[in-house]
């Protein structure tokens, strides 16, 4: 549910803009305010875990994001909309850090590659799968209803969960750090609506400066903060272990790029060729399939080319495939439209299994938690930045092209990722090529 409902409303936007009187594009809004509220709410939440136990943080946090699913589908303009999808990213932010940490904690260092493996299975389909039944929902029923078929399943979960989630919390629980968690948040804040602004008409250029100006103080007080509390809300240590590094950098910059395609992948097939929602979401599945086909071989193949050569390959394979992207159009045989997405889905499979495991192969047991709170918080700060960046670089091609939302909008934001994925290029290039090699042999 968590995963699922961050970009979900992606093919339903043209009917949620229509009933709520804005434009399909500004609904991004509402995806980036679930996700970063999850990446502010993921820091404290492994806190609350600890101190009031697993079992009771995880089902709260079921019974709110279930409540917030109602409010969503009941909402009666943007503002309350975006305001739901806060809360259900409170609800979520409670959920993320428990399952992943136990696994961490527990997994022995050769099966540490297989055991991420099933961790990276519900963030490879649930992206996917969205728009497929975001399409069924919409054109069906209504938009509603992709938020109000989390209710049977919130309930399902919390019964669940009283039977199953341990009750685990530490003996000994530091003070919350309420400092680094206000400067993380509006750092971030400040951020997304910064960038929400540039996309105005007209834009009003000083509150976009004065609001990046915020963020970049807040992050440079929060970074300073964080080094000198002696219980940080987020811990940088595990940053000086270069796998670490690299898994969190150039792979945050990756989860930015392969983030926005699923939400712009739908715009492009329904307001730039024409197709129907349902239309849309089907040929999404070309990704599912790459995705779920690729997936017994990711990690037989990380085994036998290294870490280094795995990201290498994915990258150059993932940028040429966004350039690919950028020569799709209305008249371009569905086999080829469906073989790029298909390909897609590949590259992105073996992207992020291989991210996923490379950040924490060197993390010694003792940092595991610290470490893990930390790339949940750059994950998901990069995962809302994925919509906000797709979405930003869409409307000034948009602009550029004086209003248009023809398919040549798209096209040069598809291409403008392509660019952008040669960062992590370069990252996966620089690093060591023994990286990662104590979890890649059995």
């Amino acid at each position: 549910m968590e995963i699922l409902d961050g970009t979900i409303i992606a093919t339903a936007a043209p009917g949620i803009a229509a009933d709520l009187g804005v434009r399909a594009v500004d609904i991004n809004l509402a995806m980036t305010a679930y996700l970063i509220t999850l990446a502010v709410g993921i820091p404290i939440s492994g806190w609350l875990a600890e101190r009031f136990g697993a079992r009771k943080v995880f089902t709260a946090a079921i019974a709110v994001f279930t409540i917030a699913s109602l409010l969503c589908a009941f909402s009666p303009n943007l503002a309350v909309l975006c305001g739901a999808r806060m809360l259900q990213g409170l609800g979520g932010a409670m959920m993320v850090p428990v399952g992943r940490l136990v696994v961490l904690r527990d997994a022995d260092r050769k099966e540490f590659l297989e055991a991420i493996a099933y961790l990276t299975w519900p963030a490879l389909i649930a992206p996917v799968l969205a728009p497929v039944l975001g399409g069924l929902f919409v054109t069906y029923a209504s938009w509603h209803w992709i938020f109000l078929i989390n209710v049977p399943l919130g309930v399902i979960a919390f019964i669940v969960a009283l039977r199953v989630v341990p009750d685990i919390r530490a003996r000994r629980v530091p003070p919350p750090d309420w400092v680094g968690f206000i400067l993380c948040g509006l750092a971030l804040a400040a951020l997304v609506i910064g960038m929400e602004l540039v996309g105005s008409d007209p834009t009003p250029w000083t509150a976009v400066v004065l609001w990046l100006v915020v963020s970049v103080v807040s992050t440079v007080a929060a970074l300073g903060w964080f080094k000198r509390s002696r219980h940080p809300l987020l811990d940088l240590r595990a940053l000086r272990i270069q796998t670490f590094r690299v898994g969190n950098a150039g792979g945050g910059m990756y989860r930015l790029i392969i983030n926005a395609v699923p939400f712009l992948l739908p715009l492009m097939f329904m307001l730039g060729f024409g197709w129907s929602a349902f239309e849309a979401g089907l040929m999404t599945m070309a990704v599912f399939a790459g995705n779920v086909l690729i997936k017994p071989a990711t990690s037989p193949l990380i085994r036998s080319l290294g870490f280094r050569n795995v990201l290498l390959l994915s990258n150059i394979g993932g940028a040429v495939v966004l350039f690919a992207c950028a020569f799709l159009g209305p008249q371009t045989p569905l086999v080829v439209t469906a073989a790029v997405l298909f390909l897609s889905g590949v590259l992105r499979s073996i992207g992020f299994s291989a991210y996923n495991t490379l950040q924490f192969a060197d993390v010694p047991k003792a940092r595991m938690a610290g470490a893990n709170t930390l790339s949940s918080t750059i994950a998901q700060i990069a995962t809302g930045l994925g919509v906000a960046v797709g979405a930003l670089i869409l409307r000034a091609t948009q602009s550029l092209l004086n209003g248009s939302e023809a398919v040549v909008s798209y096209q040069w934001t598809f291409a403008v990722l392509g660019l952008i994925m040669l960062y992590p290029v370069i990252e996966a290039a620089a690093m060591h090529r023994s990286g990662g090699d104590q979890v890649r042999t059995r």
